[in-house]
């Protein structure tokens, strides 16, 4: 339904905004006046992972310990999710691949910027158990190397920056992003592109050629020129075409065969750009061809 992706430097604050975020969607879904499905609300993060902070300190390890993330984070979205991405996302690449993400799940984004200075960082850091810390070169190394989001490009848009002196959040203005917010469509580059059956081309030679000879056939037996005709295609599919009221020749029969075979062999061999599920049986590529015919014959 919704994807919050929470951003800033290490010990900013982040896990605390995205409780206070947390828990401000969750009131908003028990209010009387509130009418919409009961959403559910995820919040992930590298605590919610079992993320060492020590995975920051090289990048060899710092790269499963986005994937994990990541990896967490496609499971989760969903129409009836709103997740909370509660991490250092601090790389523009990896917050575009998130909201790529949320465009092919189709789900709503926003995205939180939690500043803080960089001792009010450190002074943060050295405060927590040992455990929990991050070492000071990585700190130093995580607030250096930090992206800032920007309202201006649309894998951070729209985009609320909350300051180390604010109390509160933009608590209306996130609801309104996340509930009615634009839903931006899937990246062409992602989506799956139906794939034609093996034999595809194969039944498509076969059909339109069996089709052609019908009609030659019933031509030459029937003695008449155009009208409506009942074609044996194969001992199992029959087809009724209109012809135009003259003989219709073998070349131009064949003509449009090949033109007709030539446009259907790109979306077999290219793969097609058609919504849904598309028929490659010679049931629905006679319809089509005969179709075409009637269409094409004058």
């Amino acid at each position: 339904m919704a994807l919050i992706t929470i951003s800033g430097y290490p010990c900013s604050g982040k896990t605390r905004r995205a409780q206070q975020i947390s828990d401000f969607i969750e009131s908003k879904l028990k209010e009387p006046e509130y009418t919409g499905p009961p959403y559910k609300i995820v919040v992930i993060s590298d605590h919610s992972l079992n993320i060492s902070r020590s995975a920051y300190n090289d990048s060899r390890s710092e790269k499963p310990a986005r994937g994990t993330l990541f990896t967490n984070l496609q499971r989760q979205i969903s129409p009836n999710n709103i997740v909370i991405l509660d991490a250092p996302n601090y790389i523009k690449g990896f917050r575009y691949q998130i909201y790529c993400a949320a465009r092919e799940f189709k789900v709503r984004v926003a995205t939180v910027f939690v500043v803080s200075t960089p001792d009010q960082c450190r002074t943060r850091n050295e405060a927590r158990p040992e455990g929990e810390r991050y070492t000071a070169e990585t700190l130093d190394n995580l607030i250096q190397r930090f992206e800032e989001p920007s309202s201006m490009v649309r894998w951070d848009s729209p985009l609320f920056t909350l300051l180390w002196t604010d109390e509160g959040i933009p608590s209306s203005d996130i609801w309104k992003a996340i509930i009615s917010g634009d839903v931006k469509p899937p990246n062409s580059g992602t989506l799956s592109i139906t794939k034609a059956p093996t034999d595809a081309l194969l039944n498509l030679e076969n059909t339109t050629l069996a089709t052609v000879s019908a009609i030659m056939s019933e031509q030459s037996s029937s003695g008449s020129f155009g009208g409506p005709m009942q074609l044996a295609i194969t001992p199992t599919l029959t087809m009724k075409i209109m012809l135009p009221g003259r003989n219709v020749t073998l070349p131009e029969l064949q003509r449009l065969k090949r033109q007709f075979v030539t446009v259907h062999k790109k979306a077999i061999t290219l793969g097609t750009t058609e919504k849904g599920a598309v028929d490659w049986e010679e049931q629905r590529i006679a319809q089509k061809f005969v179709a075409y015919l009637e269409e094409h014959l004058q």
